[in-house]
This record gives C-alpha cells, structure tokens and sequence, in this order.
C-alpha cells in the first residue's frame, strides 16, 4: 500500500503538502521524505507511529526534509521505541544531528544513520522478504531514486495434493520452496503436482526530484507502479530541463521505457491550479496513470 502524505513542490499552497509519501509492508511503515506537515498528514491517515523504522531522503532540499524535526520529536513524545534508520547522504547525516541535537535532545529511541553515495546504486535495506535499493537521479543537488523490490514469494501449497501424497506438515516449507516429495516407498512426486505457482512480487519505484533521464529506465525495472515527479506539464519544458524537473510527459516516457504498468503523478508546481492537465498529458504517452493527491492509499495488488 502507498500512502501520499504530500505530492506539492517547494512552494507550498493550500491545496497540497510537500513530499512524503509511506510504503506499507506487511505491517512495517517506510517514509520516503519528509516535507514539511508530514507528521500531521500521517496522523490523518490514522497511520500507526510506532510502526516506522526507516526514513529514505531522495535529497536535502528542504520541502523534502523539513518535517524531519517535528516528527522525530513527536514520536518520541508517544510510544516510539527501539530504532529508527534515517537513510540519507553524509551531509544529510551531519546536518540533521546538528538539528535533532538541538531540538530532539532526549529521545526514547535510537536514531541511526545508513549513509548513502548519491554517485552509484547501491541497496539501502534488505530484509527476507524486501529489497530497497537507489537510483541515482538528475537534479540541481545529489539525489537518489528509491526501488522498493518484494522478493519472490513461495509457491502455494495444494493441500489437497499433500494430503494425498503423504506429505508431513513439516515439510511444508520445504515444498514450498521448490522441492520434491519422495514417498517412503520411493516414488517421486514432483513440485509442481503439490503447488501452484507464487504471487507475482510487486515493485514500486519511487523517483523525485528529477530531470528527464531515459537512460536510467532499464535500471528502474518494470514496476508495477511509478512515482516518477511531473512539476510541470510540456508547456514549460524548457524551465524543466534547467531546474532539474521533469514535464508529465517526459514521466510517462520514462513509465514506457522501464515498462512500468502504472504510473502516479506529483510534485506539482504551484503554478499549477488544476492537476487534471498532468493526467491528461501523461495519458497521451501511457494508459495508465494515477492522479496523486493528499490522503490517496494506493494498493499494489487491486491496480488492474
């Protein structure tokens, strides 16, 4: 599930909250930015503080980080325990102590720091079930993409098929993972007479803020949805490519080249005061397109 905090640019405006947004995962809630009234937004999505451990910054520009102190101290005002990962850049770690040093001087939780080279990809969190690697992007300052990777799941058991074959509960997992079921009498049955094949793993790729840069699409991966930044419509290309932005356009050629199935929109400039015309650009290069707004919960497995 992808929860859009905020999806404004720099300049704020009534209608829209700087970046963040919050993959769910199995019970696990990961933060991509922190724009300023993140820490509201997510309390208005009734989504569980506790449940945060890692907080990915695409850069340090401030409508990205600035909602960093406010929640940092927040959390540690509830039931926040244990540890919380702030992925970021060796300049983000330095200027955020600074920061949490002194506006966050006791907390009941750890803060630690995965530190990042924006220069090169690289895996900033793996678990046994998740992959989380970047992208370097094209921006004004360092900026790293985010690949939100679900690993291959087990196949199904048919259980009916199980029982009849003999097969003992405690080799479920076993079979799970691809393995034969020899029978006491020696007769081989094979995986694919007692399972199905897995759930399809989803990918979500998450890319703001950056210029147009097609010779990254085959490192994204076909994802399954993509957040790639649309400031701004075809109209303004040319102001785009100077302040390291991409038109709505340019993100649903991007969707195309990486075969994506879906792509979502954001990071709207506020000159901007009707975000249909995102949509409707986009839909002119990709079939799928989701409008982004605040409060959006996006679920990777009903997307058609």
């Amino acid at each position: 599930m992808i929860h859009t905090l905020g999806c404004g640019s720099a300049k704020p405006t009534p209608r829209h909250n700087p970046s963040s947004t919050v993959v769910e995962f199995r019970n696990n809630l990961f933060m991509v930015d922190c724009g300023e009234g993140a820490q509201k937004a997510f309390q208005m999505q009734r989504l569980k503080m506790n449940r945060l451990s890692h907080i990915f910054l695409t850069h340090l520009h401030g409508d990205h980080v600035l909602g960093l102190p406010g929640l940092v101290s927040t959390l540690g005002l509830g039931d926040m325990g244990g540890e919380l990962t702030i992925h970021t850049f060796a300049e983000g770690e330095r200027i955020l102590k600074d920061i949490f040093g002194f506006f966050a001087r006791h907390l009941p939780y750890e803060i630690k720091f995965n530190i990042l080279d924006p220069s090169r990809e690289e895996v900033a969190l793996e678990t046994k079930a998740l992959r989380v690697r970047t992208l370097p992007l094209r921006h004004v300052v360092p900026t790293v993409g985010y690949i939100f990777e679900e690993k291959e799941k087990p196949r199904h058991l048919d259980r009916a098929m199980c029982d009849f074959h003999g097969v003992p509960m405690s080799q479920f997992n076993n079979i799970k993972a691809g393995m034969d079921w020899t029978r006491p009498d020696g007769t081989i049955v094979s995986n694919s007479r007692l399972t199905t094949d897995p759930s399809p793993a989803l990918r979500y790729a998450h890319l703001s803020d950056t210029a147009f840069a097609p010779e990254i699409a085959g490192r994204i991966g076909a994802a399954d949805l993509l957040f790639h930044e649309t400031t701004y419509t075809d109209l303004h290309r040319k102001e785009a490519a100077e302040r390291g932005h991409s038109t709505a356009r340019q993100a649903a050629e991007m969707a195309s080249l990486s075969g994506s199935r879906w792509l979502m929109t954001g990071h709207y400039s506020s000159r901007y005061h009707d975000e249909n015309v995102f949509r409707e650009e986009a839909l002119e290069v990709h079939p799928n397109v989701l409008l982004n707004r605040e409060g959006l919960r996006t679920d990777l497995t009903a997307l058609p």
